[in-house]
């Protein structure tokens, strides 16, 4: 088994496979039916097996040439998908975006950081991770990703030639359902004492500032449930089972998706948002758009 496949070979294979003659495939890739047979044998050898066996007068693949093909038909595609790409003009070509996001930042959030990339007068094709910040910033090291979007301010060094870009700063509110709501807004903060609390379980640094502001305020609130899930947390919320957390930069949409109401915001609790960027100048038009400071800062 070689090293490396010959492509071409695997291209004849494949005109082969679909036409179910060498007689027709040598018709549409010009080549004399006696070439393209000595060329399918030697790519026989090559994969280590027959992929044909002939039934009356036509060529029926075998169990290896059925998963060749498969390959093959994957690559062929993909190839066609590039071609095609290609003849676009170069300003009309879609560039390639890869944005890692933190587990802990609201996706309403995260989406409205990521969208001016889509203002662009060329298009954009987004690919979008999220994680922990610590996964991510290696990956954007190994340039997996362009630009990494984080809750929390990294510690880095000289050598890691990564940059930090400070782009939306909110003070934080509580939200509940209407029914909730309406019961604790009217005397704030004295009315949380003992009532449902929603927590966020995926370390976002505004939490522990939000715990601190509640021992000072001499609140102790009861925990009903702890999840990962920014939007999973806004149901429970919905649904009545407690008072939740979140930026007040999306308070309105945020009351309008998940039909809830604000019960107050909390000026001495805030969540500032940074773009992590590879080297000092940016360079892809996206991540410039990105790391521009968001017009959501509150």
């Amino acid at each position: 088994m070689p090293d490396q496949l010959n492509l071409r070979h695997l291209q004849y294979f494949y005109v082969i496979s679909r036409e179910g003659s060498i007689v027709r495939a040598s018709e549409i890739l010009d080549l004399a039916p006696q070439t393209l047979s000595g060329q399918l044998a030697t790519f026989e050898t090559a994969v280590g097996g027959r992929l044909f066996r002939r039934e009356r007068r036509s060529l029926v693949l075998t169990d290896l040439g059925r998963m060749v093909y498969g390959y093959a038909e994957d690559i062929f595609a993909t190839t066609a998908e590039l071609n095609e790409a290609l003849r676009q003009p170069a300003a009309e070509r879609p560039t390639s975006l890869s944005a890692g996001v933190s587990a802990s930042i609201h996706k309403l959030i995260a989406y409205h950081l990521l969208q001016p990339a889509f203002t662009l007068d060329r298009p954009v094709s987004l690919h979008c991770q999220t994680g922990r910040t610590a996964d991510l910033l290696l990956a954007l090291k190994r340039q997996e990703l362009d630009v990494v979007l984080t809750d929390r301010m990294p510690h880095l060094d000289d050598q890691t030639r990564l940059t930090v870009h400070p782009i939306m700063r909110s003070t934080i509110s509580l939200f509940a359902s209407p029914a909730l709501a309406g019961r604790l807004r009217g005397d704030f903060p004295a009315s949380l004492e003992g009532e449902p609390f929603l927590a966020n379980a995926t370390d976002a640094p505004y939490y522990d500032q939000l715990i601190n502001w509640f021992s000072r305020a001499g609140i102790r609130m009861r925990l009903v449930a702890q999840i990962d899930d920014s939007a999973l947390i806004k149901v429970f919320g919905r649904e009545g089972v407690g008072v939740f957390a979140a930026p007040t930069a999306i308070s309105a949409e945020v009351c309008r998706q998940y039909e809830v109401e604000a019960i107050a915001s909390i000026d001495a609790v805030s969540e500032e948002l940074f773009a992590v960027t590879r080297g000092r100048t940016i360079l892809h038009d996206g991540v410039r758009a990105i790391c521009r400071p968001a017009t959501l800062f509150n």
